[in-house]
């Protein structure tokens, strides 16, 4: 993959400011003026994914998700905005989610993001043996497992198993 060259550059790190300072429309405005050429690249796709599900245009984050899982499959963040748009389409769900982050879970061993949202979907879905399996390995695999588990410990989705992450 090229580079991004200026003044993309800088149109993208405008785009991540005015992000970070809650102004979608100004991000929005800033990745517009790349470069056709550039729009594609994966950096770009990753801040406008990021943007999409700002504003929960689900729809419009799983476009994105789905080129960027095209362009970067070697990413484990593609996997996780693919299946996380999934989650949250109208059509979607949380067996949609999980079908599509599974794969990733051979594919990225040591991630522990992976585990951990496949984890929460497990959860979700009542499959709590499966829930507890994965929440260990992502646990094993993170780099701070303390922020990890404070992490579980208020993630909606792993309410069920609260009382057992305490204890770990």
């Amino acid at each position: 993959m090229q580079p991004i060259e200026p003044p993309d550059t800088f149109r993208l790190s405008a785009a991540q400011g005015w992000l970070e300072l809650g102004d979608a429309a100004e991000a929005r405005l800033e990745l517009d003026q790349i470069s056709p050429g550039t729009q594609s690249h994966p950096r770009v796709l990753q801040v406008r994914w990021i943007l999409h599900a700002t504003q929960r245009d689900w729809p419009a984050a799983l476009e994105v998700a789905r080129a960027l899982l095209k362009v970067a499959p070697e990413s484990p963040e593609a996997w996780l905005h693919h299946a996380y748009a999934l989650r949250r389409i109208p059509e979607g769900g949380l067996q949609q989610a999980w079908d599509a982050l599974m794969p990733a879970l051979e594919k990225f061993p040591g991630e522990e993001t992976v585990a951990y949202n496949l984890a929460c979907y497990a959860c979700q879905m009542n499959q709590l043996d499966t829930a507890r399996s994965l929440l260990r390995r992502a646990l094993a695999a993170g780099g701070n497992r303390e922020q990890m588990k404070q992490m579980a410990l208020h993630d909606e989705d792993l309410q069920p198993l609260w009382t057992e992450i305490r204890g770990l």
